[in-house]
């Protein structure tokens, strides 16, 4: 596994945490950028602040997240972006890593046990499809300084579920004051304390509930994907999604 030199965006305890995972895989970190933290080195992306960076990792703002894009890429360093809540910037975003011609890599959540977690939903959306008796809902709990909610992580799902199941069309992340549509999935947010993620699936029948949930106990998980996404990024061109990352390490199951 080649060392890389990183530069970690948004030093906050997300950013501790994959500078901490980093130095234990072998990695050096060269730059931690973050204009509201006074631990970092950097305030700005710049010329100085990459000086030989192999890959960005970026765990920032929403608001921030698209123009910390341009900013990297505009200096040809690749980019794994973790932060979430920007996805209707989807297209431009691709349009960036293709006019730079760097490597790029997103996810709604980085945690390898939340994406496998993803391929257990699917494979469990897939059979309740046939079985039309089961309804389906789900939840997710974030800690309350979380910028977003639903959070991505959330979103993927509801996604996942609408896909693979033919009767649902439709999902509905905001609270209901009328019944809900045989056609709807809700997906329920919750913040507090300091939960670092918890998501569930409930499949539902007049006989039984089935419940499939994924709780983090720390942000280790979330910090080991991002690196690992950096490991698969360097030296690589294109827009890359987590499923490459996954099935480069578990095979296309």
């Amino acid at each position: 596994m080649a060392k890389l030199k990183l530069a970690i965006v948004g030093y906050g305890k997300m950013g501790k945490e994959i500078e901490a995972i980093a130095k234990e895989r072998g990695h050096e970190i060269v730059s931690t950028i973050d204009s509201n933290d006074n631990e970092a080195q950097f305030k700005k992306i710049n010329e100085e602040s990459l000086q030989n960076v192999d890959v960005c990792i970026d765990f920032t703002h929403p608001d921030s997240a698209i123009s910390n894009v341009e900013a990297m890429s505009a200096l040809g360093v690749n980019v794994v972006l973790g932060t979430t809540g920007w996805y209707d910037e989807m297209n431009r975003v691709r349009s960036i890593v293709k006019d730079t011609n760097i490597g790029f890599m997103w996810a709604s959540n980085f945690s390898i046990g939340v994406n496998m977690f993803f391929r257990i939903v699917q494979d469990a959306a897939s059979i309740v499809n046939s079985v039309p008796e089961y309804d389906v809902a789900g939840n997710e709990i974030h800690h309350n300084q979380k910028a977003d909610s639903p959070s991505g992580t959330a979103v993927s799902i509801a996604e996942i579920l609408v896909k693979n199941i033919s009767r649902k069309k439709k999902i509905v992340y905001e609270a209901l004051n009328r019944q809900i549509k045989n056609n709807e999935i809700q997906f329920s947010s919750t913040r507090i304390g300091n939960v670092p993620g918890t998501h569930s699936v409930l499949f539902d029948s007049q006989a039984d509930t089935i419940e499939l949930k994924h709780t983090a106990r720390n942000r280790g998980g979330f910090a080991l994907g991002a690196v690992l996404a950096a490991e698969f990024v360097n030296k690589k061109k294109g827009f890359f999604e987590i499923n490459d990352l996954m099935d480069n390490l578990i095979g296309d199951n």
